[in-house]
């Protein structure tokens, strides 16, 4: 999420029934509330033996007005407090850090003109660290305590395991990706070693390659071990959120037994649509609505309805906690934690033009030129169309690839046109189309369409623009597009025939074909193959559709066709989730048997996302 427009979706609240217990001991109110409670939970042993408390957190959250108040509410008590800056006091020099890092990033414009790319750094926090300095701290802080004395230690990495033992209390701060970028972006945060915040763009990508990573695999493991004592929410600045790890625990254990829906993420762009934006009440200044990132793993949240407190919650923070009850066992193991499979609507309805065409990269390129996870895969599912709207989907049979390549190179550098057409073929687009896109197939989303983006988990952006139309920004420039990286990871042998061809391993544009049926319901297969992991699929009935995840794979339904329906368990009735049109809803792993019930009386599609049989297998 490069640059998310500042709206928070209002409707995607989930309400799981929670216990008396979990929603009272969630504190708010502002932050003076909340030092002061935090204060007083500590009161008694700091009085009588002195207590340190280490506070951590994910990328851009702020600790610093509530170690102030918590100064005053000291002072109110009669309590020492001391404050240590495990930052200042552990990490390397800004240089040395700058040595470690900047080298794993692209430089060459050429390459990477946007200067977007690079390589994930796996070193962790303690690999940004003096060892001389961690010595030195692991002997500073326990010589701070003392009765009557309260020791905080706050900064990035100061939780780590290194650390951990030297503390009585444990607190993480968390925060969504969306406030997270928002906060980068009005410059209120400056990465790792630095002492200000720099360019965006700079910025954004050394938060991506390796103030995000450390953040994130740490947070997995502390959510892993329950090490933390206390979770506050940082979303709002001068409104903190409190609660005991074991609420925030409790919270995430009776979400994942609902279907439920993750709050939205609306993003403009050159090619933006119209549609979404009327759909979904999105704000009039707004210059148009390109991406609609509704269920895209790292870049999403959870809000939850507990008594009269909103919580709105990191998605991966939800994942890291229930992983394997949300996604199943094998899905758990296979991908490491992360959830497989991302979902946003691509708006070009009434737009000025196409998508760029493009080309993604596979699993092995990504491993060895990112450090990243795995391949990136995505597909299309038509949902909405206007006049003479198309799917690009590889090359024309007659395509000459090499006079393409030699036509987006001189459109990059001569600003001369391309004659995509006579290269790229295309679908013509209607409601229910579905492509599949495994890494390397050229393709586009024409304009005047609102496409259902299902991808793979590749956590970065690794979209190649091959050719942009000569368009410019927002600002006036040309828009730079990845020719060489293109060039580098495009699959020529992807022409119209081959991708229409049933017997054709690259047989990504398929006919949807019965799997299963029940009373007055069927199941269509839309897309399948071996190069993907995912299960593309159709519901179809009038009335009710019943569905089950076996306790194995989590299901995610969109609402393509229809205006209303029920989402339901089974086994508990009462746990259900209302979709309206083009909503998007997870059912966990776990839920077992549900319905899909029709709340209105025209005939209901439900797109079904779900992983592909021996899914376990296949290589990422």
């Amino acid at each position: 999420m490069y640059n998310p427009y500042p709206f928070h979706d209002p409707k995607p609240v989930n309400r799981p029934v929670l216990s008396e217990k979990t929603v009272d001991s969630i504190v708010a109110g502002g932050n003076q509330v909340v030092a002061k409670r935090f204060v007083e939970t500590l009161a008694p042993k700091v009085e009588k033996e002195g207590v340190i408390v280490a506070i951590d957190g994910y990328t851009t959250t702020k600790w610093d007005l509530l170690v102030s108040l918590l100064a005053r509410e000291c002072d109110v008590r009669g309590f020492k407090i001391e404050f240590l800056d495990s930052a200042a006091a552990t990490f390397k020099s800004g240089a040395e850090i700058d040595a470690l890092i900047d080298p794993l990033l692209i430089w060459d414009k050429k390459i990477d003109p946007t200067l977007l790319y690079g390589k994930v750094y796996h070193g962790g926090y303690i690999g940004l660290m003096d060892p001389e300095k961690v010595e030195a701290f692991k002997k500073e802080v326990p010589a701070l305590k003392a009765p009557g004395t309260l020791v905080v230690v706050y900064g990035y990495g100061s939780l780590i395991k290194e650390f951990r033992p030297l503390y009585d209390v444990k607190c993480w701060f968390d925060i969504t990706p969306m406030n997270s970028m928002l906060r980068i972006r009005a410059g209120e945060y400056a990465n790792i070693g630095k002492k200000h915040t720099g360019i965006i763009n700079r910025t954004i990508r050394r938060c991506y390659y390796c103030d995000f990573e450390n953040a994130v695999q740490l947070r997995k493991e502390l959510f892993r071990t329950g090490e933390l004592d206390w979770y506050f929410l940082d979303n709002d600045r001068q409104n903190l959120q409190m609660m005991p790890f074991e609420a925030f625990a409790d919270i995430c254990a009776q979400l994942v037994k609902y279907p439920f829906r993750a709050k939205p993420c609306y993003l403009e762009g050159v090619w933006g649509g119209s549609y979404m934006k009327k759909l979904r009440h999105l704000p009039d200044e707004m210059r148009n609505c390109a991406w609609i990132f509704d269920f895209i793993p790292m870049e999403v949240s959870v809000v939850v309805e507990a008594g009269e407190h909103k919580l709105d919650i990191n998605y991966c923070s939800f994942v890291h906690k229930e992983g394997v009850n949300l996604m199943g066992q094998k899905a758990v193991e296979h991908f490491q934690g992360y959830f497989p499979i991302r979902f946003n609507y691509d708006d070009s309805y009434h737009s000025t033009g196409n998508m760029s065409i493009q080309c993604h990269s596979g699993g092995k390129f990504n491993v060895e030129n990112y450090n990243e996870f795995g391949r990136q895969d995505e597909s299309y599912y038509v949902v909405v169309t206007g006049h003479e709207a198309k799917t690009f989907i590889g090359f024309r049979d007659d395509a000459d690839i090499p006079a393409f390549f030699r036509e987006i190179e001189a459109a990059d550098t001569e600003h001369k046109e391309c004659d995509y057409m006579k290269y790229v073929s295309y679908e013509e687009s209607k409601p229910g189309l579905q492509v599949m896109l495994p890494a390397g197939t050229i393709h586009s989303s024409g304009r005047n369409q609102v496409i259902l983006e299902i991808g793979s988990l590749t956590i970065g952006s690794y979209t190649y623009k091959m050719y942009d139309y000569l368009r410019l920004d927002f600002d006036g420039k040309q828009r730079p597009i990845h020719t060489h990286l293109g060039e580098l990871n495009v699959n020529q042998n992807r022409r119209t025939s081959v991708i229409h061809d049933p017997s054709s391993p690259d047989y990504i544009v398929q006919q949807p074909r019965l799997d299963c049926e029940g009373e007055g319901w069927q199941e269509y297969i839309l897309g399948e193959n071996p190069q993907m992991y995912i299960s593309l699929r159709r519901l179809e009935f009038e009335e009710q559709c019943q569905q089950d995840t076996k306790g194995e794979k989590f299901h995610v339904l969109t609402l393509v066709d229809g205006d209303h329906v029920r989402v339901r368990s089974l086994d508990h009735p009462e746990r259900s989730f209302d979709m309206d049109f083009m909503d998007i809803v997870c059912v966990p792993a776990d839920m077992g048997r549900y319905v899909i019930e029709n709340l209105g009386r025209e005939p209901i599609r439900v797109h079904k996302t779900t992983l592909r049989e021996g899914f376990e297998n296949d290589p990422r």
